[in-house]
């Protein structure tokens, strides 16, 4: 079980080395995001109606199931993105030989000195990221990259906890995101395609309120 200390951040604000320690203390499935499938995520990605080939980058993907999910129905143009190389790590060796299929890049979206280079990309995904990111600055730099990266035509997913979840995960505190909140950090070039609150329930039974959104790029 992912427990407070296993997660405790460290005085100097360390995040690579709190969320590293966070992976080498559990296996990915008793980590308290910890999703058997990406249901919802999934979901989404098929009404973009992207092709297989598309690019999709993940973005703190962690030790997610994913991009198993992913790679299971034929999506053969991959990004796996986080600050941890431990949890990055994770995914290659649960993958084994499937792991070739995956560009992974350990890379921080506030401070991005790789994902900067990558051509356009066709979806942005992002399942429980962007609460962390509390400083206005975090965020701008977050939503800077995005729109640097997403293609004419592309889309965005976005699953937050909700107005009304957690005020911590991993012990951090969280900046907690509505739908209107969102259009209002992506702007006018981005339309909301689809939105929906989603109770998800952790791997020791706790209730996690989320809100997905899948935004189509209009213009750029």
């Amino acid at each position: 079980m992912t427990t407070q200390e296993d997660c405790k951040l460290p005085e100097q604000k360390d995040y690579q080395q709190h969320w590293n320690t966070a992976y080498n203390k559990n296996t990915t499935d008793k980590l308290g995001w910890y999703e058997e499938h990406s249901t919802q995520t999934i979901q989404l990605i098929e009404k973009t109606n992207l092709p297989k080939n598309a690019l999709i980058l993940n973005v703190g993907v962690g030790s997610s199931i994913l991009i198993d999910d992913l790679l299971d129905k034929g999506y053969t143009n991959l990004i796996a993105n986080d600050l941890s190389e431990k949890a990055l790590e994770d995914v290659k060796i649960r993958l084994k030989e499937k792991a070739n299929d995956v560009t992974f890049i350990v890379d921080d979206l506030t401070n991005s000195t790789k994902l900067t280079s990558l051509e356009e990309v066709a979806l942005w995904n992002d399942r429980a990221v962007l609460h962390f990111f509390l400083k206005e600055e975090e965020q701008k730099a977050y939503f800077d990259l995005l729109k640097n990266k997403v293609a004419k035509d592309g889309f965005v997913i976005i699953a937050v906890f909700s107005k009304d979840g957690a005020e911590k995960c991993c012990g951090l505190p969280l900046q907690r995101y509505d739908v209107e909140m969102l259009k209002e950090k992506l702007g006018s070039d981005f339309e909301l395609q689809e939105s929906f609150d989603h109770v998800f329930i952790n791997p020791y039974g706790g209730e996690r309120p989320y809100v997905y959104t899948l935004f189509k790029r209009m213009h750029k």
